[in-house]
This record gives structure tokens, sequence and C-alpha cells, in this order.
């Protein structure tokens, strides 16, 4: 097993590239987002393996399901298949995300508070149709946030811990809305790969780039 001085806490995944992956393989688009299932996977447990605490999975966003609905109706399916995939495993589990919409999966929200499968053995956060600004609306329409003006313990996704470090797969270099809050820190790693095509030697990849950044968290 891979051993590393310095570990995040706290990985946060984006795990773009799956159309264009498909694409590639001469598939349909929305073909490639059950090929993204088995990766995440494999992530978490070679995360677990090394001893991280906790991951943030992206699932889909509010504005994603404005995308062709084949494709909405396929990454929808691959989020709740990753769940059920998760629950044979040692995790702790919260999804998060607007559940007042049709579109939020009706399988996942039992897991809207934090449910552990198994031992438990790292937190699993996984966004499913969340929107940043959905998320920092929650705080605003709270009373005590505008009487103490601390937001961050209002906002929908309160009980996420500040992110270490931020993974997304696919080249492109943006946060897309990711947890703006918990990622003002994190330190931010691009992998040109598709998510579909992941391999345990860019985790590594990405850990060893890790070792040397220098946090500061502003001071």
């Amino acid at each position: 097993m891979k051993t590393f001085k310095r570990l995040p806490r706290h990985i946060g995944v984006i795990p773009d590239g799956n159309r264009r992956w498909a694409t590639s393989h001469g598939m349909q688009k929305q073909e490639g987002y059950r090929h993204g299932v088995g990766p995440g996977l494999q992530l978490y447990e070679a995360c677990l393996e090394l001893g991280v605490e906790e991951m943030t999975f992206y699932g889909f966003t509010m504005d994603n399901v404005k995308r062709p609905s084949l494709q909405a109706r396929a990454f929808q399916k691959a989020c709740v298949d990753s769940v059920r995939e998760l629950q044979k495993l040692d995790a702790d589990l919260l999804v998060i995300g607007n559940t007042d919409s049709k579109v939020f999966p009706e399988e996942l929200k039992p897991y809207t508070t934090r449910t552990r499968f198994g031992e438990g053995k790292m937190k699993v956060n996984f966004l499913v149709n969340y929107g940043w600004d959905w998320d920092l609306n929650q705080a605003l329409n709270d009373e005590e946030t505008l009487i103490t003006g601390n937001v961050g313990n209002h906002i929908a996704s309160k009980d996420i811990s500040r992110i270490d470090l931020i993974l997304r797969w696919g080249g492109q270099r943006r946060l897309s809305g990711f947890l703006p809050i918990q990622s003002v820190y994190s330190d931010f790693y691009v992998l040109e790969e598709y998510w579909p095509d992941y391999k345990k030697e860019q985790l590594y990849e990405a850990l060893h780039w890790y070792q040397n950044q220098d946090v500061t968290l502003g001071g």
C-alpha cells in the first residue's frame, strides 16, 4: 500500500468527462454515466485504504438537469446505482441537494440524513441536484444568520466539513459551483483523463503533488 507523509483529511471529487468519454468510444453521450459508477467505488476504496476520513462526490447539479432528458435520466440512475453499491461497503453517507424538485431521485431521500453502512469507516457526501445558490440561500433565509452573520453554520451543506483537496477529472479548470464555502481554501488538482478512465495511479499522482503544497488557510 502507498503511504504519504501528508494526507488530505477531506477530498472533493468532480468526476467530469463522462459524455466525452462515451463519444470517444462510439457511444451515445448518456451511456457514459453508467461507466462512472465503478470508478467512484474504486476511488472510495483507495482513499479508505490510505486513511482519508471524508470524501464528497459531485453527482449532478440543478443546472445539469437542463441537458437532454436521456442524459438527465442516465445521471440520475447512476447516482442511485452508486448509492446502492455503496451500501455494500463501510461508509457513512449523507446526500445533499434540493429534494423539493421532482428531478431529485426518490430512492435517495432516505439518505438526506446521515446513514451508516457496515462499519461506517469513512464519511461520504454525495451532491445530488445540488446548486451553490440553493445551498447558500438556506442561510440567507435563516433568521439566526441575519442576527449573527454566521453563514457557514446555516447553509444546507453545513454538515460537510472544509475540503483540503479537490480532484477534477476531464481537464476543465473550474469548480462549477462545487461547495463554495467548504472549498474556500482547498487545493485544486486537475486530471486530463476522463472520469470513466480512472486509475489508482491518478490518485497517487495527485497526492504526490499535494505533498508540496503550502497550507496557510490565509495566514
